[in-house]
């Protein structure tokens, strides 16, 4: 009796244990589950923000770029002469004529201690992805003029926050925003000759669109295995994407949104 009693305590004590070792075992890869759930939760967000009016959208968006832009100028601000690089910053003679004073701005402008540098990127990207977002919204694409338009007004505002258009701050926010576009659209145009689509990647284009704006731009692959083309899209299905293997959720964001845009649900 007592060896029957002393095995159930064992058996009892050494329970829990087995339990968290066979949960950790089905667990799987828990760096894994965390990057899932990461991408599940901006999917449901991108989602959520396609329903939202235009404004609530590019006033997040404008948010979430000044946050980066921020940090980023903040970390590069670290780096610069206030941030206690061994090259300090030269301090202007006391009769410096107007252009020695509006070179001196410039270069203050992109060497400044970690505030200076985090008010102009946040002022730069938060412009620059408010605007993207305005342009991607009325165009319905994401195209050069879109993209130059945003590059405009964030290299103008750069300009006129940082005060490197000093004594001309209009003329030289002007001056910058265009290069500011230029570059933009120069890098655009490249981007789109070497990631330039192949002959029948024409056949997917609103699928590529649809999936890019919800996040799930990795199962575009998953379309042309099951050869899933715009075509398509009005008849797809729950079970037609599960063939395809295209997860639960996934599934559900691509179906309410093609029964929410009139142009997916339509067959060209």
């Amino acid at each position: 009796m007592a060896d029957a009693k002393g095995e159930g305590s064992a058996v009892a004590v050494a329970s829990p244990s087995s339990v968290a070792m066979a949960r950790g075992t089905r667990g799987g890869n828990p760096l894994e589950e965390l990057t899932a759930r990461v991408k599940a939760i901006e999917a449901v967000f991108r989602s959520w923000m396609a329903k939202q009016p235009i404004h609530i959208e590019a006033a997040v968006t404008t948010a979430v770029g000044a946050v980066q832009g921020g940090a980023l100028g903040g970390l590069m601000g670290s780096l610069t002469a206030d941030g206690g690089s061994p090259f300090p910053m030269p301090q202007p003679p006391p009769n410096a004529n107007p252009q020695a004073m509006a070179s001196l701005k410039q270069a203050q402008a992109l060497a400044g201690g970690p505030l200076v540098q985090a008010r102009n990127f946040a002022v730069m990207t938060g412009a620059n992805a408010g605007i993207s977002c305005v342009m991607r919204r009325i165009r319905g694409t994401e195209d050069i003029q879109g993209s130059m338009a945003a590059a405009f007004g964030s290299g103008a505002l750069f300009s006129i926050v940082s005060g490197m258009g000093t004594p001309n701050p209009v003329t030289n926010a002007i001056t910058t925003g265009v290069a500011f576009a230029v570059f933009q659209g120069g890098f655009f145009m490249i981007g789109q000759k070497f990631s330039k689509p192949q002959a029948e990647d024409t056949y997917y284009s609103r699928t590529r669109s649809m999936l890019h704006q919800l996040g799930l731009q990795k199962y575009e692959k998953n379309f042309k295995k099951g050869l899933l083309t715009d075509q398509t899209l009005p008849l797809l299905t729950d079970s037609a994407l599960r063939d395809v293997k295209i997860p639960p959720g996934p599934r559900l964001l691509i179906l309410d949104q093609i029964k929410r845009d009139p142009e997916l649900a339509q067959s060209k």
